[in-house]
């Protein structure tokens, strides 16, 4: 959970009168990271964040709010752990209510989520479900604004990774399945989400590296996430008239579920230990770009960039 301090009298007057915490400690700097080899480890899928070892690091006990997103309600989908997860405690952080979206066997993840928004002084809304369900997707905005009254800021993120290592193994099963979560369902939830979004709304969703780079064990997976920067662009191209931007964030390696339970157990122990800063990131790491996204005060005048955050590699970049 983020872990809060006084840092100065002004800041805690600040803090009280809004009734969020947004003071933390600053503990670690970045180099102590942790660094592969991990702990051999597999999980069934989709894998519990509860369960990995090292746990991920989300708090961003660094990172402090400044109400960027003041009064502004997000949905995450995918929000119950890994990068979903840490950018809901920060979109809370800066003064967002957030509805998470999430498998139903992602539960305990998603109720350690919604306690972290809690922390921050937010509303957290959990609604379980599969986002490849366009029915699903506008009974779970339909909810949200119920709820909150609003909607302002989607985040795109579930995903379903399973690496394979020759064409001929990738089932047909498995390919619809990959595109119906990972592009089928930003489809499905842009669709419900516009017709209550207004001006100054934001779109961003998650890529991956792999699909600018592709790769071959993820014919499938880097094929959606191809899809998902050209859905971006031309989303806002599409969207910019209606004063409504849409980015997206493709990260490299980052320690999540998504990896240990797609990945051989020795495989998982050195993930990410190919990147030029030899680790993957932690999802902390990644969920500023979302609130730079998603604010207007950091831009306002972007759309429909992919930001990549890959460790130092720049081939992609």
């Amino acid at each position: 959970m983020p872990r809060k301090s006084s840092h100065s009298a002004r800041s805690q007057k600040s803090s009280s009168s809004k009734g969020r915490a947004t003071l933390h400690q600053f503990p670690q700097p970045a180099h102590s990271r942790p660094k592969p080899p991990f702990p051999e480890q597999h999980q069934a899928k989709p894998g519990l964040e509860a369960d990995l070892d090292p746990r991920p690091r989300y708090s961003a006990p660094n990172y402090r709010g400044s109400g960027k997103l003041e009064g502004k309600v997000a949905i995450v989908t995918g929000g119950d752990s890994g990068i979903g997860r840490s950018v809901a405690v920060l979109y809370a952080r800066e003064g967002a209510d957030v509805a998470i979206i999430y498998l139903p066997e992602e539960q305990r993840d998603a109720e350690e989520t919604r306690q972290a928004v809690r922390n921050e002084g937010r509303r957290a809304l959990l609604i379980p479900g599969d986002v490849s369900d366009a029915r699903f997707c506008r009974a779970a905005v339909k909810r949200v604004v119920q709820e909150f009254g609003r909607l302002d800021v989607l985040v795109n993120n579930a995903a379903f990774q399973q690496h394979q290592e020759k064409i001929e193994q990738l089932t047909e099963e498995q390919w619809d399945r990959t595109f119906r979560t990972n592009i089928y369902g930003y489809f499905h939830m842009v669709k419900a989400a516009l017709p209550h979004f207004g001006k100054g709304s934001v779109i961003v969703n998650t890529s991956s590296i792999t699909g600018l780079q592709g790769n071959k064990q993820l014919v499938d997976y880097s094929s959606t996430k191809g899809a998902i920067n050209a859905f971006t662009k031309s989303l806002a191209q599409q969207l910019v008239s209606r004063g409504i931007r849409v980015n997206c964030v493709a990260p490299g390696p980052v320690w999540t579920p998504l990896n240990v339970a797609d990945k051989p157990a020795e495989e998982a122990a050195q993930h990410g230990a190919k990147v030029p800063m030899e680790r993957p990131a932690q999802p902390e790491e990644v969920a500023p770009a979302y609130v730079f996204f998603a604010s207007a005060a950091d831009s306002s005048y972007i759309t429909g960039e992919v930001l990549t955050i890959l460790g130092g590699e720049t081939t992609a970049a």
